[in-house]
């Protein structure tokens, strides 16, 4: 039988995914998030910033980052001077401070471009999974497990719940966008 829950979890993930992507990118204001795509090479792996130190953001404009093992300082420094923030820590013994520049124009305008983009991506897995969803009713029909009724009416279901899944990456899309607008 056709489960049309587990297409709709697939197309969860993917917003999940795509939230965590709006989440990492540098607004005007100071995000811990924002380091969660960064990872540092210690201990013969790589890990996230905040398994090797605590993130805190005392300012709107200002993170910071207590880094437990005096070792790591270093390493943490270059991992984000590597990143593609553009953000120039400042260290301070076992405490690196990472300043969060204003957003001028152009940012601003390459990271709503950057942020349709990633929105784009996101509908087109989703599509992608109606897109399967679609091939194994086609499948389903054909082996006569079930009837050109019970395809239409799954085939209707799977096309409103991508329609919903898409508007909430739209809505997310411009909520971001507003965001990075707003000075």
């Amino acid at each position: 039988m056709f489960d049309e829950k587990s297409h709709s979890i697939k197309m969860d993930k993917a917003i999940e995914v795509f939230s965590k992507e709006l989440s990492s990118l540098r607004t005007g204001r100071a995000n811990a998030a924002m380091l969660d795509t960064i990872k540092v090479d210690v201990y013969g792996q790589q890990m996230p910033i905040n398994q090797i130190g605590s993130i805190t953001t005392p300012e709107p404009r200002m993170i910071n980052i207590q880094v437990w093992d005096q070792n790591n300082v270093a390493l943490i420094d270059g991992a984000i001077k590597k990143s593609e923030l553009g953000l120039n820590p400042q260290i301070d013994g076992q405490l690196i401070r990472l300043p969060i520049p204003e957003l001028n124009e152009e940012r601003r305008t390459g990271l709503k471009k950057l942020i349709k983009s990633m929105g784009e991506k996101c509908k087109v897995s989703i599509r992608n999974i109606r897109r399967d969803a679609n091939d194994e009713l086609k499948k389903l029909l054909k082996s006569k497990e079930i009837g050109e009724d019970d395809e239409k009416t799954f085939e209707k279901n799977v096309q409103n719940i991508t329609d919903k899944h898409i508007q909430i990456v739209d809505e997310k899309v411009s909520t971001k966008e507003k965001e990075i607008m707003t000075i």
